[in-house]
């Protein structure tokens, strides 16, 4: 893959969670090509396998681990293989998570009655453990990782750590509580990280971003013959740049933030890249 500059990242290893995934598979591929040697986490052998080839076709260097994130016993034994194959972690990406259809209304607005319809799905029909698997899947897939990892960093020169949150942590979308309060608990840990981690050398920072394609999303933006969906199309109204991302236009802030040389005095931040979504009032 191109990236849009080169930082230096050889002899540094890589953990990333979630790296199968459309976005964190890109991610994986741009450390690699920065010099660092990548541990591709995730839960699908397969996914996890293709991301490692593409890798190592390209001259990169990477394992892959299938892993739990919220089965800290088994992190803690992922870690091991990583440190006999690879070595200590250095950069730690915090990619894992997700949405629950079963904590998500099927309307954006509550109407009279729906709670008597049995063909909507509003708030009162969210299901405790859909909302309790999804907040444990993006804030405890943060915490637990970092706690089992990070512990390779302390005081070690350039440790940094970047967590994925969402522009969901800023302003919820509709349908969506869950999932925009479980991401807006990761910024929220984002800064508190920062903050607790700052006397033993370990930056804290998180990307946050706006509306990108991925597995996860693609069957409500696209309509099986190929157009845009309503919610699709509002959307993009709320988008001064009028499109989706491209999974590779997160890779500018991941290595600015990674890299110390470039970032070393920034810590605690979360940065959106949103195509200006988050500065648009929609008038």
């Amino acid at each position: 893959m191109e990236i849009p500059f080169q930082i230096n990242l050889k002899d540094k290893v890589a953990v990333v969670t979630g790296g199968s995934g459309v976005l964190g598979s890109v991610i994986c591929k741009a450390l690699a090509k920065s010099g660092a040697s990548v541990a591709v986490l995730g839960r699908s052998k397969e996914k996890i396998a293709s991301v490692v080839k593409a890798i190592q076709e390209d001259g990169g260097l990477a394992e892959g681990y299938s892993v739990n994130v919220l089965d800290k016993e088994s992190l803690e034994a992922v870690h091991e293989e990583i440190l006999n194959k690879q070595g200590a972690c250095s950069i730690l990406i915090n990619g894992a998570g997700g949405n629950n259809p079963k904590a998500t209304t099927s309307k954006e607005y509550y109407e009279l009655n729906d709670i008597m319809d049995a063909s909507t799905q509003s708030f009162f029909d969210l299901e405790q453990e859909a909302v309790s698997d999804l907040f444990n899947l993006n804030f405890l897939g943060t915490l637990l990782p970092t706690q089992v990892f990070a512990q390779d960093m302390i005081e070690e020169k350039g440790s940094t750590i970047i967590n994925i949150s969402s522009m969901n942590a800023y302003t919820p979308l509709t349908k969506i509580p869950a999932y925009s309060g479980a991401k807006a608990a990761v910024s929220n840990f984002t800064q508190w990280l920062a903050v607790h981690f700052s006397k033993v050398g370990i930056r804290v920072n998180a990307i946050s971003p706006g509306f990108f394609l991925t597995e996860q999303n693609r069957d409500l933006m696209i309509k099986e013959d190929g157009s845009l969906s309503d919610r699709a199309n509002k959307i993009l109204s709320q988008i001064p740049m009028e499109r989706f991302g491209e999974a590779d236009e997160l890779v500018g802030t991941l290595l600015w933030l990674v890299s110390q040389k470039a970032s070393r005095y920034v810590n605690g931040i979360v940065v959106p890249v949103d195509g200006g979504f988050l500065s648009y009032s929609g008038v």
